[in-house]
């Protein structure tokens, strides 16, 4: 039965290479380095050609026509009230817990003195302009809409543009469109992958540029927001989906493999790991997984990601269960094991952290109100998930009064002359003598 999964075992029992493949989820390889080079082509036709590009890639890509790129708000508000009643309250709750958690994690300014007569204020200014994706595809994200777009209300973001793609009937599906007007969105365009982060970036005839983007999608998104984040900052890099599950004897084995079903059904690159402490808690969740996976609805999508990514693994103790999901760095980590929410204190490295089996992921990735835009493959050692942080620029405040400027004239000047910086030194001298 352990067929199911592709590592089994001891963590550390596992050799050199499985422990570097199980590391290294979104390295680049040959493949990915022609899809690097397909998207930089995608981008640079953009750039060059503007709505024309858009209008090819469209044709090409998702197989239909664009009268418009831009979908009408009066379409967007009709998506809405077509979309059935249990739908539209589940989102209008999805963004009322957004907001209301959003609001309150608000970032705030700052003033300190430093010393008498010498303050320095700190304060948060919302970005003018951003882009948010949502993915189609394989299916569509609504909540992408709603992590991303409510957020960005929140932190005061004066023009929220949403892309999303096109369907066979030239829109996004009317679930993202509903999502679009519940979050309040401003504008919506029928544009996917690449082209659209392109589009976002470097602005086109239709399209406004923006000044950031966030969102997930696929790996050819994920590519062209890598490329075009020099220009314009993105949330965070982003790959397959992942999760990780630390467990023991207590834990209900069976809402874990839900919970290892649940991530695998994202995509057939999808990561997920489980980390028991004790081999008997790993064989039953090894047994779990076998007999649910082949009966799931999306088996087809999650048979591959578990012969690919899946791990079911036993560590000797808690200490290396937890050092392991700090080096592995996961988008979700479960603590579905006893002393759950004291460990939750010792995790550093992890998108977002689920105290227990009854804090679900499916919860997090709807209607909790935190964000479920996170970072994967190992960027979450030093990128963090979606926040009003990532829609506001911070300027600094610097007032020195007269008094103040007297007292940091001579340092000033030691420092400025000893760099070579003489007129530094002397525009810091002279308040020294006044």
């Amino acid at each position: 039965m352990s067929a199911a999964v592709r590592w089994t075992g001891r963590l550390s029992g596992l050799g050199p290479d499985d422990l570097r493949i199980l590391l290294s989820r979104g390295q680049a390889d040959s493949g990915e380095r022609d899809l690097r080079a397909q998207v930089a082509s995608l981008i640079a036709d953009v750039r060059s050609r503007g709505d024309a590009a858009l209008r090819e890639l469209a044709r090409r890509f998702d197989r239909v026509t664009l009268e418009s790129l831009e979908v009408p708000r009066e379409v967007v508000r009709a998506a809405l009230d077509r979309q059935p009643p249990a739908l539209r309250r589940a989102m209008e709750r999805s963004a009322r817990n957004v907001a209301r958690v959003h609001g309150a994690l608000r970032p705030q300014p700052s003033r300190v003195e430093v010393e008498p007569g010498i303050v320095v204020e700190r304060r948060p200014d919302p970005l003018a302009r951003v882009g948010v994706y949502a993915p189609g595809g394989r299916a569509a994200y609504p909540s992408s809409v709603l992590m991303g777009a409510v957020p960005a209300r929140i932190a005061g973001v004066r023009e929220i543009v949403l892309c999303s793609p096109p369907g066979p009937g030239g829109l996004p599906s009317a679930a993202v469109l509903a999502a679009a007007a519940v979050a309040e969105v401003d504008r919506v365009f029928a544009l996917g992958g690449a082209g659209a982060i392109a589009a976002l970036a470097y602005g086109t005839e239709s399209v406004p540029g923006v000044d950031r983007i966030v969102g997930p999608g696929n790996a050819w998104v994920a590519e062209a927001k890598c490329q075009i984040a020099s220009r314009v900052p993105i949330d965070s890099p982003a790959g397959p989906s992942e999760l990780l599950v630390l467990l023991d004897a207590t834990s209900d084995v069976e809402a874990v493999a839900r919970e290892l079903l649940a991530q695998a059904e994202h995509d057939p690159e999808a990561a997920v790991v489980a980390v028991a402490l004790d081999d008997r808690t790993a064989a039953r969740l090894l047994d779990r997984v076998a007999t649910l996976a082949p009966t799931a609805e999306r088996a087809d999508v999650i048979g591959p990601a578990l012969a690919s990514r899946g791990a079911v693994l036993g560590a000797g103790s808690v200490d290396e269960a937890v050092a392991f999901a700090e080096r592995w760095a996961p988008e979700h980590l479960m603590l579905a094991l006893e002393g759950a929410a004291e460990l939750a204190r010792r995790i550093r490295n992890a998108g977002t952290v689920f105290v227990g089996t009854s804090s679900s992921g499916a919860f997090g990735d709807y209607l909790t109100g935190a964000n479920h835009v996170l970072p994967t493959a190992g960027a979450a050692r030093a990128w963090s998930g979606l926040s009003t942080l990532d829609f506001v620029r911070w300027t600094t405040v610097q007032t020195v009064s007269r008094t103040g400027a007297a007292s940091l004239a001579v340092d000033t000047e030691v420092f400025a002359t000893a760099e070579g910086l003489h007129a530094h030194a002397a525009a810091a001298r002279a308040w020294g003598t006044r």
